[in-house]
């Protein structure tokens, strides 16, 4: 039962997170148990995936039945216990034996939920005689668990092309530049005392006047994306496009939004817009792709007309316009109408005037100078969005013309937000992760879903994101620092990804995978975004130490891991760069062919992922932790498909025996490496494989 989410360490105790390293076997050994008080916690697999769950997305109709594996004769009983958010009780449900595996090793347990529309919780009671063991989504346990159930939750979905995709983000002022028209040139304009810096593709970063990063530019824009799509949707065969924020703004990463409702004149226009999105749709470019834009709505920027600080004198009103470039500004009028003020009307700011009519829009402590802001930053002042209905929340989610539904119908059409800075959206000048910041995402969940079902919400957060996404009411899934890209860095380069010594050994890594997935819904997994790095982290090859086969191994784990594989612009080629800006270089072009060994490999890697719906929505076995050698694997499977992952983090070769028989895997068969080619039979339940340093074997039946 979660009566109340444990936010859990980073780390699981062995007891819980490795059931063959405790259990009584040698791997691959086949089993003769019996009924002697004693449960084998080697024995032990149930999940979410598709062979263990009739219904992972089941309607308010749908019963759903579930299957617990157990090594043959192990077992007297077994008993499903969930608890129901509807009366708020424990229910059991008795499991009967239906079948043994394709080895006959294992015996497989069933047992039906009853269907209903209420959200539950369930785990496994497993036992032998007088022995009893408890199963959940953190493993085996002698002792019955309050936290890591499993979890039902009746009518919620998420989008199957997230679950299927591979995405791929883009810094837009970095990425190339097609149409040097809309370059900013130097001095330009100056905002907040910095004035704008031109600099050459790959060039320094840094600015030339310190204290100025945000006035750095180099020209990329969307015409520059829409030339190189090819690269991303058939060089590399990435199908989802998520581009950090393109609306209008003076800085060059845009996170201080002046116009939700107009593209950034540096970066083309909205026709532009609608011309990428339309040719990202378009099934004559490759599979139909996916776009998902950065919606940044906890903060504007102080240029906004609806906050005002910056004087519009202070910037030009040509290319990057702001407010008097802007034709027409938008305020909530009544009755769910929209007026239009011509620059020359356009009414005064909050900052400027407390009888503005966004004066209520922000939340001033003492007026003019004292106001919320994001983190300290006083050119981002904080949106208030009040109680429910408030002017704020019809504007950027409420109304059918607000910012995020004007961008989810025609003319544009996108297919998703990711939410900037999500959890601190509020009222009052709050710092959110509050109940006002669940009933915002709530109601944004309602307001996107009723323009389109299919759209997926991503919200930013770097810790256990439970709490918005275990019940189904707010987003699909979340950016996955907690779950992914902090585990991989510690366990691959030995740091986390601030870049400070944080070493994990293999047995802690798959224990904080363990634990972070069982903070969520399966199919809130499957979505969850799987990046190396970001724009907001050191890029991942710097703090690997430049070593390129490092970058090779988190790339075979990245795609055949649970969720949606995420990459950074450039991290597909082993890009360098320090801390903010550092970790937003120019894109280089010359390393954007498969000549590059990084890249060839992610093209693999990518046409692998798609191939085999087992990588994407199929159950996740861990099958050996070896801390010694470094060495980690683990299974994938489906009906159609059992795969095995070998990886090696050490720095020299390693001979693997992957236990193939915990995947019912049966002894003569062939695996066969997608990687090498090579093929394999298994023997006792095992196949041995060699596996050079820093990379790794995916070896498909």
């Amino acid at each position: 039962m979660r009566n109340g989410k444990t936010t859990y360490p980073h780390y699981r105790t062995l007891a819980l997170g490795l059931c063959l390293a405790l259990g009584m076997l040698p791997l691959g050994a086949s089993f003769a148990a019996s009924n002697d008080n004693n449960v084998e916690w080697a024995g032990l697999f149930h999940d979410q995936g598709p062979l263990y769950d009739s219904n992972p997305e089941p309607s308010a109709t749908q019963a759903v039945t579930l299957t617990l594996r157990t090594y043959k004769g192990d077992i007297t009983s077994a008993n499903i216990k969930y608890y129901d958010s509807a009366d708020s009780q424990f229910h059991w449900v008795a499991m009967h034996w239906t079948s043994n595996d394709a080895t006959g090793s294992f015996d497989l347990w069933q047992g039906t939920i009853p269907a209903s529309a209420s959200e539950k919780y369930y785990r496994f009671q497993v036992n032998d005689g007088s022995k009893t063991v408890w199963y959940d989504a953190e493993g085996p346990s002698d002792t019955e668990q309050p936290f890591g159930d499993f979890f039902i939750v009746p009518g919620f979905s998420t989008p199957d092309w997230m679950k299927n995709g591979v995405m791929y983000q883009v810094f837009p002022d970095r990425f190339f530049d097609g149409d040097p028209r809309n370059d900013v040139a130097n001095g330009q304009y100056t905002y907040h005392g910095c004035a704008t810096e031109q600099h050459a593709w790959g060039s320094s970063v840094f600015p030339r006047v310190g204290g100025c990063n945000t006035a750095v530019f180099f020209g990329g824009d969307l015409q520059g994306i829409i030339d190189k799509l090819g690269y991303i949707k058939h060089t590399l065969g990435a199908d989802i496009l998520y581009l950090n924020p393109i609306f209008q703004s003076p800085t060059d990463h845009k996170y201080d939004t002046a116009d939700y409702y107009r593209v950034d004149p540096t970066f083309g226009s909205n026709a532009t817009l609608v011309r990428l999105i339309h040719t990202i749709h378009d099934h004559r470019n490759g599979r139909r792709g996916y776009l998902v834009l950065d919606g940044v709505f906890n903060h504007t920027g102080d240029s906004n007309p609806w906050f005002g600080e910056t004087h519009p004198r202070d910037l030009p009103s040509g290319q990057s316009g702001l407010a008097l470039a802007t034709p027409a500004w938008r305020r909530p009028g009544h009755a769910g109408t929209w007026r239009h003020w011509p620059s020359w009307r356009q009414p005064p700011g909050a900052y400027q005037s407390q009888s503005s009519p966004w004066y209520d829009y922000y939340t001033f402590q003492q007026w003019p100078g004292t106001y919320s802001n994001f983190l300290g930053v006083a050119s981002m002042p904080k949106l208030d969005y009040g109680a429910s209905g408030s002017a704020v929340r019809e504007q950027i989610y409420g109304s059918s013309t607000s910012v995020m539904q004007t961008y989810l119908k025609s003319p544009y059409g996108i297919d998703g937000w990711r939410l900037d800075a999500a959890q601190y959206l509020d009222a009052g000048g709050g710092n959110g992760s509050d109940a006002t910041n669940h009933q915002i995402m709530q109601e944004m969940r309602t307001a996107v879903k009723s323009v389109n079902a299919n759209a997926d919400i991503v919200g930013e957060f770097w810790g256990d994101a439970s709490s918005w996404l275990d019940d189904g009411k707010e987003w699909d899934g979340a950016m996955n620092y907690n779950g992914f890209t902090q585990p991989v860095s510690e366990w691959i380069c030995g740091v986390d990804e601030g870049g400070n010594s944080a070493a994990i050994p293999t047995s802690q890594f798959d224990s904080w995978l363990r634990g972070t997935r069982a903070d969520l819904p399966g199919d809130v997994q499957q979505v969850m975004t799987n990046f190396l790095g970001s724009h907001d982290t050191s890029r991942f090859a710097t703090r690997c130490g430049g070593d390129i086969w490092k970058t090779y191994l988190a790339l075979i784990f990245q795609m055949t891991y649970v969720g949606t594989p995420t990459i950074y612009y450039g991290d597909e080629y082993g890009m360098q760069g320090g801390a903010d800006p550092d970790n937003r270089r120019t894109f280089d072009w010359s390393q954007a062919t498969t000549t590059n060994a990084a890249v060839a490999l992610t093209q693999k890697l990518i046409g692998i992922r798609n191939a085999y719906p087992a990588l994407r929505t199929g159950s996740f076995m861990t099958l050996l932790t070896d801390d010694t050698n470094h060495l980690y694997a683990f299974g994938r499977f489906d009906a159609s498909n059992r795969i095995a992952v070998a990886l090696n983090n050490d720095s020299v070769t390693h001979t693997v025996t992957v236990p193939v028989s915990q995947l019912s895997v049966t002894n003569g068969s062939t695996l066969t490496d997608l990687l090498s080619g090579n093929q394999y039979t298994v023997s006792n339940g095992n196949v041995v494989v060699s596996v050079q340093g820093h990379y790794g074997a995916i070896l498909a039946q």
